[in-house]
């Protein structure tokens, strides 16, 4: 009887008009695909940390503590598994999204080093690297914003009546999303602007040194 109920029960919910089950599984892919370009442009990113910081080193050799930060954010990052199945498990997405927090943080720090060295800011090799983090930066943007209206249209999908039904039937839980907090995080990206002049400023005395 318990099966024959439960049967009864399959069939209702998918003989309700708009029980969204096929808009599910259309939603649930778009998440993945959107969700997949968001890891791609952090892995770009993550990607070209070593060689920024080597480069910086060969300028700014005392700066260890900055060096160490990014360094160890990076490591941070890249022990997390970003596969689908983490958008299932909130907690994860969460530490997924503040690991990410920090090595942004951490990325800023060392764009800010190389106001302090001209002959850093002068090396071409940096300005190309600067100009791929730009670019990298810009691409999570447009990736986040993305994956973000992609799961607000899924859980829209998941928390309206009748389709909440088909969700509950179907464990199609919501997913998590980035927050408001970390949305103002990502807004201070690195920048690179190479069009403005360089504003005179007192080189610090370790600076003077290394220049001599």
């Amino acid at each position: 009887m318990r099966s024959i109920r439960t049967l009864f029960a399959v069939v209702a919910v998918l003989g309700l008009g708009g029980c969204g089950y096929n808009d599910f599984q259309k939603f649930d892919e778009d998440v993945k695909a959107s969700w997949a370009e968001v890891v791609n442009q952090y892995q770009r990113r993550s990607d070209l940390v070593p060689n920024l910081v080597n480069t910086v080193k060969g300028f700014a050799q005392q700066e260890q503590k900055v060096f160490i930060g990014v360094t160890e954010a990076r490591a941070k990052v890249g022990s997390i598994q970003a596969t689908p199945q983490l958008l299932n498990d909130p907690a994860a997405f969460a530490k997924f999204q503040s690991a990410q927090g920090e090595l942004s943080s951490a990325l800023s720090r060392l764009m800010v080093i190389s106001e302090n060295y001209p002959q850093l800011k002068s090396d071409a090799n940096f300005r190309d690297l600067q100009a791929q983090l730009e670019g990298t930066e810009n691409r999570i943007t447009v990736a986040r914003n993305r994956y973000i209206k992609t799961v607000k249209e899924y859980n829209v999908l998941a928390r309206s009546f009748p389709t909440n039904l088909t969700a509950m039937m179907f464990s199609y839980a919501v997913k998590p999303n980035f927050s408001v907090e970390n949305e103002k995080a990502i807004s201070n990206a690195p920048k690179v602007d190479f069009s403005k002049e360089e504003k005179s400023r007192e080189i610090p005395p370790s600076v003077s040194e290394y220049t001599k």
